[in-house]
């Protein structure tokens, strides 16, 4: 791509607030986005080549919004973590294997999308995070979920199409979570834990394609009570 297509696109960013250079073939974070630190909302690099990401990230003083799906990013620097007012972060299908340990500093942060990456559990840092709703960790290589996901906030957490065995039962104290995803992973019907039936704010279970079938879940102690939970949200959507 030109020096000159790049200058026009930095000059409307300039004016608009919104960076946008999505499928062109880009090996890097482009430097001169280095100018607009302080007036970029929304930036959307997705289906390029990046690798990494530079430190002057963390200097994206009003930044909203930052997709980088389908790049070839390995980690994040911890940088990214200073962008205060980002409110939705978008890295699905890269080569991710963690997060950055002070990720839990992303205060504003409401929807994170990482879909498709090579993590092997839920990040701790996310419990940190206050204001977080949506979280997708779909389509990567999770095979249990530990004790400190009782502590996240989100209200809706996908954890389809990974390799999930083992769900700790702290996930029915999850405050706000009230769509949980586990559908095509590798769980017996015993390794459901049943509080999350009978003891969660918990409205919509996914869970097809696992080691039982759907019919035996019908049959356990809690499930009268998440079918109440489940027909009430039902109606109050109707």
């Amino acid at each position: 791509m030109g020096n000159s297509a790049l200058k026009a696109h930095l000059e409307t960013a300039q004016k608009t607030g919104v960076f946008q250079l999505t499928g062109k073939g880009l090996s890097e974070f482009p430097e001169d986005l280095q100018k607009l630190t302080s007036n970029l909302r929304t930036i959307d690099l997705s289906n390029n080549k990046i690798e990494t990401l530079p430190a002057f990230m963390g200097r994206f003083s009003v930044l909203k919004s930052l997709a980088l799906n389908h790049n070839k990013l390995t980690a994040l620097p911890e940088e990214l973590c200073k962008l205060k007012k980002l409110e939705a972060l978008y890295l699905n299908s890269n080569h991710l294997t963690q997060l950055p340990a002070a990720f839990g500093q992303l205060s504003a942060l409401k929807t994170l999308s990482l879909s498709g990456n090579k993590l092997r559990t839920v990040p701790p840092q996310l419990c940190g995070l206050r204001h977080l709703d949506v979280v997708d960790l779909s389509r990567n290589q999770i095979q249990s979920v530990p004790d400190t996901v009782g502590e996240l906030q989100a209200i809706e957490l996908n954890l389809n199409q990974n390799q999930i065995s083992q769900i700790s039962s702290e996930i029915s104290h999850c405050p706000r979570l009230k769509v949980l995803r586990l559908e095509e992973n590798c769980l017996e019907l015993s390794m459901l834990p049943q509080s999350i039936l009978s003891d969660s704010q918990i409205s919509l279970l996914a869970v097809e394609g696992n080691l039982f079938e759907i019919k035996k879940l019908r049959e356990l102690d809690g499930y009268d009570k998440y079918m109440e939970r489940f027909t009430a949200t039902k109606k109050k959507f109707a």
